[in-house]
């Protein structure tokens, strides 16, 4: 069973006021439980024009009554924007967990940006679909298993290859629908360095020769860019710059190490 709880006996406040119409499109809703819908299902089930009821699903969004989520399939081009119902005045505490967490990181932490990016690539390694132990993934199998985990999130990514470009080993995600983007307003700090560690981590753990160089925010209303590059099959997570610089300081660290061994070999 879904771990959302569905109540819909007492109306919240956000739904007080609710025309008949919207009112008719978030019982339809509702009534199909964690399945999310597309606008036409819902159109039909509330015996609505398609353009009517996705005027009413804007507003229900912006009271935090229904969620959108990225349609989950495999084909190519933009996947559907589908709906399904927020339990009551959910989505607002977890959004205020998430402003006080990031808050916390952003003001708290000596670096937040690395934080969050170190944060962020244990989580795409842990939600990462990893090929079997012995099997080794293809570019084009790990774009497709990328894709699936940015939609799963809730992001809604558009993979481009475009040979044109300066970089013709460029790959480039357009990035609509964060559902990180509220908290994102205030700590984009923290949000966009967390969302560039889960893409660096999943593509570390499927153990592709692929590496995330960086994440563009808001390049445009609603749309951020994030960009790969192919890497040598030897290349590992090692490979992002921040890790070496990282690496780096690690053996710097070594050198001193070395040399003040040295020095008490000397003083012995």
């Amino acid at each position: 069973m879904d771990d959302r709880e569905w109540v819909d006996a007492e109306p919240s406040v956000a739904e007080a006021g609710l025309g008949g119409s919207r009112a008719r499109v978030l019982q339809v809703i509702r009534e199909a439980g964690a399945a999310p819908l597309g606008v036409r299902d819902i159109a039909e089930r509330a015996g609505l024009h398609p353009n009517t009821t996705r005027f009413h699903l804007d507003g229900l969004a912006e009271a935090g009554l229904v969620e959108r989520v990225a349609e989950d399939r495999d084909r190519p081009g933009r996947p559907r924007m589908m709906y399904r119902a927020e339990a009551v005045d959910g989505r607002h505490s977890y959004r205020l967990l998430a402003e006080m967490l990031a808050s916390l990181v952003s003001g708290l932490l000596p670096d937040p940006e690395r934080a969050a990016l170190e944060a962020g690539r244990a989580w795409g390694r842990h939600l990462a679909d990893a090929p079997a132990p012995f099997q080794r993934l293809g570019p084009a199998e790990a774009l497709k298993r990328l894709n699936r985990m940015m939609a799963g999130i809730g992001f809604s990514p558009e993979f481009e290859h475009d040979t044109d470009h300066a970089d013709p080993d460029e790959i480039r995600i357009r990035v609509r629908n964060c559902p990180f983007g509220t908290v994102a307003e205030q700590h984009a700090d923290v949000v966009c360095r967390l969302h560039l560690g889960l893409i660096q981590g999943a593509l570390a753990e499927m153990d592709v020769p692929l590496v995330a160089d960086r994440l563009d925010p808001l390049v445009e209303p609603h749309l951020c860019l994030a960009y790969l590059r192919r890497a040598a099959e030897t290349d590992g997570e090692a490979d992002q710059p921040d890790d070496k610089a990282d690496q780096t300081d690690g053996e710097a660290a070594s050198a001193d190490g070395g040399t003040d061994q040295t020095d008490g070999e000397a003083g012995g």
